[in-house]
């Protein structure tokens, strides 16, 4: 089965959201994927996602309340497939982090959209419901974009 970790700063907005949009799609394709989430920093291990990410995730049919923030680690690598990152910052910390032997792949999200290569998922925590909005909609279109990928849909 294929496994993705998707991986922000705090773990509570994007990559939650991220987790979550994946889920859903594989979920309503019947697709069989393991899928988590996690923060390059600990400042939010044990929390829920922010409520403002909870509510856009709601909004569209998804639940995220009950996963909880937690840190990124080494072996990470070895028991995910893919380590998706969100922006460029964490993608540079996970390159440092990432053990040696650690098999993972290690794109952006938005690098399964066609046209968004190599750009960054809007990080909406200084802003408001209409930057949740697009967050929601660019990890949604990663998401759809990496289930094709790893044979989903």
């Amino acid at each position: 089965m294929p496994s993705v970790l998707f991986v922000c700063l705090g773990n509570i907005c994007r990559s939650p959201l991220a987790e979550g949009a994946l889920r859903h799609l594989a979920a309503r394709g019947g697709v069989s994927v393991t899928v988590d989430s996690a923060g390059t920093g600990g400042w939010h291990v044990g929390e829920p996602p922010d409520r403002r990410a909870q509510t856009v995730a709601r909004r569209h049919g998804v639940e995220i309340g009950g996963l909880r923030g937690r840190q990124v680690a080494p072996d990470d690598f070895s028991r995910f497939d893919h380590v998706v990152a969100l922006d460029h910052d964490n993608l540079a910390a996970l390159r440092r982090l990432r053990p040696a032997a650690g098999g993972a792949l290690l794109p952006l999200l938005l690098d399964h959209v066609p046209g968004r290569q190599g750009q960054a998922v809007a990080d909406p925590y200084y802003g408001d419901e209409r930057d949740f909005e697009i967050a929601w909609a660019e990890v949604s279109a990663g998401a759809a974009g990496l289930l094709r990928l790893i044979g989903g849909g």
